[in-house]
């Protein structure tokens, strides 16, 4: 018997809500097929089972917030497939001792078997393998009937690109339901006198105004920003950077980067080379404060915010200073795709040190964001743009980034902040690494 408990998704995180179980009890499950789903506020993700067999019996029901390490279901690694059939033979022999001396029971006997096979038939329609917040929107949105679309994720599971293929296809269709939607148009024209009689009527004003529950991630998420900002006196210091010789060795490189690689070089990863630089130099902004303690690692590990559908999360690049840009736009595009796919193991969101949001490719010029607890510093970055700039007394175009360093006062003051950002800012308009 394996016990399956809710995992720590995160340094700072002690419980997680269980959203939806992928298995009933009984069902045979395979080592590292989703079992449940959870939500923290730090991601919302799918968890593995940690052994193959049976689920056994789920001691945690859907919609339940429990502590991390709580054994939430039982997996039987040794029952096997045996079991289920078992409960199923157990049923019809009730009923055989009831009666046994008349022929009655034989017909009940044999009504009992077209029972499964249509409990069969529901479970055969539906879309095999769980189906991710993202499909069922997209279902909702377009009114689909997810039976119909033939999944080709891992076990037969519908992506997202299942979806929109099925779309796609749907679209192509002879223009015959196409004046279908017409007719069921043109009811809603003459609609518009009726506004003007709803108008004085109360209920109208209601309709104004939508009103949904939370959902657990984004509480979460606001939770643990209130807390860091009443735990850290938040101040940020902002930083204008010259990116003109990043932005060339980018230029010069990016084709040939896409087509050995096959991902875009991007200015992420020689922001991170150059923040790793300077938080060799300056290490407290890479510790933490436990108490009136003050604790150094000796590792630097990045974390960088991951925008999600409904919410944000903080993969962490492990050894950061070991990896050169190559390495680090690598490990950011991995775990950008996995995050967004929800496939990160709760590993990858745990023991960040320092970390790094990236708000300027949502075309913002700079911000202040919210430090990540239990670390003493975020840095963040604004958008990269061409801008008029004096140097020696002529006007020149240079690239420019505005780089923002929010940091917990109780530990580093503003002088330090900007020794580290002088140190960020001198590395990266001094750029001469080869990237290739």
């Amino acid at each position: 018997m394996t016990d399956v408990v809710m995992p720590q998704m995160g340094e700072s995180i002690v419980e997680g809500t269980l959203t939806k179980w992928l298995k009933k009890p009984g069902e045979r499950i395979e080592r590292d097929e989703p079992l449940f789903e959870i939500s923290t506020d730090k991601v919302d993700t799918e968890i593995p089972s940690p052994a193959a067999g049976t689920l056994a019996d789920v001691l945690v029901p859907e919609g339940q917030t429990v502590s991390i390490n709580t054994v939430v279901a039982h997996i039987d690694d040794g029952a096997g497939s045996a079991a289920p059939p078992k409960p199923q033979e157990a049923k019809p022999a009730s009923p055989a001792p009831v009666s046994p001396a008349p022929a009655a029971p034989p017909p009940a006997a044999e009504a009992v078997p077209p029972a499964p096979v249509t409990q069969a038939a529901p479970e055969a329609a539906e879309p095999a393998g769980p189906l991710s917040p993202l499909v069922r929107k997209l279902a909702r949105e377009h009114n689909l009937d997810l039976s119909r679309i033939t999944g080709t994720g891992a076990g037969g599971r519908i992506t997202k690109q299942d979806v929109e293929g099925y779309l796609a296809r749907q679209a192509e269709q002879p223009a015959a339901p196409a004046p279908a939607p017409p007719p069921r148009v043109a009811p809603p024209a003459p609609a518009p006198p009726a506004p003007a009689p709803v108008t004085p009527l109360p209920p109208a004003g209601q309709a104004k105004t939508r009103i949904e529950p939370l959902s657990t991630m984004r509480a979460k998420i606001a939770e643990h920003m209130v807390m860091s900002k009443r735990v850290s006196p938040h101040v940020t210091t902002v930083h204008r950077v010259d990116m003109t010789a990043v932005a060339r060795m980018r230029e010069r490189n990016k084709a040939t980067f896409q087509a050995n690689y096959g991902f875009s070089l991007t200015y992420l990863p020689f922001i991170t080379r150059a923040a790793v630089v300077a938080l060799r130099q300056y290490p407290l902004l890479n510790g933490s404060l436990d108490g009136n303690n003050i604790i150094y690692h000796n590792e630097i590990n990045i974390g960088i915010a991951v925008a999600l559908e409904n919410g944000l999360i903080v993969p962490v690049i492990r050894a950061a200073d070991e990896k050169n840009v190559l390495g680090l736009q690598r490990a950011i595009v991995d775990l950008a795709a996995r995050a967004r796919s929800r496939q990160l193991r709760p590993e990858e969101v745990q023991g960040g040190t320092f970390s790094i949001t990236n708000f300027g490719s949502f075309g913002s010029l700079m911000g202040t964001p919210i430090i990540n607890q239990p670390q003493v510093a975020i840095l963040g970055v604004g958008t990269v743009d061409k801008t008029p700039v004096v140097i020696d007394d002529a006007i020149a175009i240079r690239s420019v980034c505005h780089i923002s360093l929010s940091f917990d006062h109780r530990l580093v003051d503003g002088a330090l902040a900007d020794q580290f950002m002088s140190k960020l800012k001198q590395v990266l308009e001094g750029w001469s690494e080869e990237v290739l």
